[in-house]
């Protein structure tokens, strides 16, 4: 792997799980200071009830306000007809649906069955396509449950070709709480890869465990095209417990620096956002990029 696309994330699952709400225009800002290190994909906003997740209030006033004209791509998560009803009108560029693999997960995340969830991602893609969106799935917790202990990876293939069938631009396998390591990611996404076939394929890593960098080098190994990351590594799923920390953007992009992996991504200016972030939160953020420097110091 000598070049990996990296899907900022922090705008919307790294502030989803905070404890500050963040106002709008911060939001704009971080996003603002992120395509400005060079990000062109990022997830921007989340069209889930206001009830459920108050960080994400304000979808439509973030996307009413973010540029335009910086060639960005903005993804909006969507999980239900009301939502894309709203990601349509805010005019993103791509929704991205989640289908928890677990049952137990997925009923107590989304209020939903795993099987229903699918019947709405066929809905969502049908009518995402027609209005000319790119689209794009994530299997969450598609390595671990927080209520069932470990996943069958059969069900994780079995989950990804039913999505697979209605014709994804992407496919994501997500380690929602932090459980994987990387003899299991290399497992999963070869068979994975095998059942989608030409299936552009992304992950989704938390450190959870500390073994989320671990888990990137093997996803590089195993040929995934684009890997989520959140500055600062701020982040988590509201329903899980316990399910903190994406993997930082600016720790990731030292990573593959050091790798010659390519990315486009400024390390130095993804450092000083992730700083700026915590200092929006009141919190020394996880990520270490931003607290040791880069190495070397000049780099």
């Amino acid at each position: 792997m000598t070049r990996i696309e990296i899907v900022e994330v922090g705008p919307r699952d790294g502030l989803q799980n905070t404890d500050t709400l963040v106002d709008t225009p911060t939001k704009v800002t971080l996003i603002e200071r992120m395509l400005d290190a060079g990000i062109t994909r990022i997830e921007a906003v989340s069209f889930v009830h206001p009830g459920r997740v108050p960080q994400m209030a304000d979808a439509e006033e973030v996307m009413t306000a973010v540029p335009r004209d910086r060639g960005a791509s903005y993804i909006g998560l969507v999980l239900n007809d009301r939502g894309l009803d709203r990601a349509l009108a805010a005019g993103v560029d791509e929704v991205n649906v989640v289908v928890v693999v677990s049952e137990t997960f997925s009923r107590r995340n989304q209020g939903a069955g795993v099987d229903d969830m699918l019947a709405a991602w066929e809905r969502i893609a049908d009518r995402a396509r027609a209005a000319g969106l790119r689209t794009s799935v994530t299997l969450s917790a598609a390595f671990g449950c927080p209520f069932e202990g470990e996943v069958d990876p059969a069900r994780v293939v079995d989950v990804a070709a039913r999505v697979a069938d209605v014709g994804p631009d992407e496919l994501a396998l997500a380690d929602t709480i932090g459980v994987a390591v990387p003899p299991q990611v290399t497992d999963l996404v070869a068979r994975v890869a095998d059942r989608v076939g030409p299936l552009p394929l992304r992950c989704h890593f938390h450190n959870t465990r500390n073994t989320g960098f671990a888990n990137v080098v093997a996803a590089l190994e195993a040929g995934v095209g684009a890997l989520d990351a959140s500055v600062g590594g701020i982040g988590g799923c509201p329903f899980a417990p316990e399910a903190t920390g994406n993997i930082a953007t600016e720790d990731l992009i030292y990573l593959l620096d050091r790798m010659g992996v390519e990315h486009g991504v400024s390390l130095h200016d993804a450092s000083r956002v992730a700083t700026w972030v915590g200092e929006q939160l009141g919190m020394t953020v996880p990520g270490l990029l931003s607290r040791a420097g880069p190495f070397p110091d000049a780099a």
